[in-house]
């Protein structure tokens, strides 16, 4: 058996191995109504083909560090997801899953450090995939069938809207106009508000300040629509945080320090 890609694994990876056809020949896929790893996932990765759709849902920044990425909030505080209950099921009401999400348990992924080949594998730990008697099948005498041809073009789309993605992203640091972001919380019956730093967002004053040739490439080459969603998904994270505290998620308020008496 071809042996697994030894780089670090990203996010919800437990192990990764190529897809064979010799090897898997009996596997097949079963629907999963569940995804446990994602109870703990405040962030998950997205891709700038996805920040339309998911601008209605989730708010959408950038990581902190020289090499942001977007990333989908699912909640304001560490191990928090909304969106789901504790067993990994979807909660009701609307909601938006990244592409990230929906790719698990598959990826394109290098076999060998030397070359630029990337191959199907999948996480051979997820219960979605394995030697079942139901379930559909991923090889037909030898040949992928269309289920797993379905799943590779995905991975490929995947892979092509993260290249674009990264490019971007680095669009966006020439032009110097991501930022620290702060966002801070008011809530009722306390005193001090909520405040979340940690992560990155469009400098809207460095926005407003770009000369017009600037202005006018980003909006030819479809950037602005895509800074501009980014900016309207901010005002999500009230909605975030009251979710997280209608389900008891909430942070804890410090209380105010005691007033010391009179001598």
């Amino acid at each position: 058996m071809a042996s697994a890609p030894a780089n670090n694994l990203p996010i919800f990876y437990n192990d990764l191995l190529p897809l064979s056809s010799l090897d898997h020949a009996d596997f097949r896929s079963v629907a999963v109504d569940s995804a446990p790893f994602l109870t703990s996932q405040h962030a998950i990765p997205l891709t700038i083909d996805e920040f339309v759709a998911a601008q209605r849902f989730v708010p959408i920044i950038f990581s902190a560090g020289t090499d942001s990425v977007p990333l989908a909030l699912m909640g304001l505080n560490e191990g928090v997801n909304i969106f789901v209950d504790d067993e990994g099921k979807l909660r009701g009401g609307p909601s938006y899953i990244p592409a990230y999400v929906r790719r698990y348990p598959w990826m394109l992924a290098k076999l060998r450090p030397d070359s630029d080949e990337l191959s199907l594998c999948f996480d051979p730990t997820s219960p979605a995939i394995g030697p079942f008697e139901d379930g559909q099948p991923l090889f037909e005498d030898g040949k992928p069938t269309e289920l797993t041809q379905g799943v590779l073009k995905f991975c490929e789309d995947f892979e092509q809207a993260a290249a674009r993605t990264g490019q971007f992203v680095r669009e966006l640091q020439e032009m110097d106009l991501l930022m620290d972001g702060e966002v801070a919380i008011q809530t009722p019956g306390n005193e001090q508000p909520f405040v979340y730093r940690g992560f990155r967002m469009i400098n809207e004053e460095k926005l407003r300040d770009l000369r017009g040739d600037q202005l006018r490439k980003i909006n030819q080459n479809g950037l602005l629509p895509l800074i501009h969603a980014h900016l309207f998904s901010l005002q999500l994270m009230r909605e975030i945080f009251e979710g997280q505290v209608s389900q008891g998620k909430g942070p804890i308020a410090v209380p105010a320090a005691p007033v010391p008496a009179d001598a």
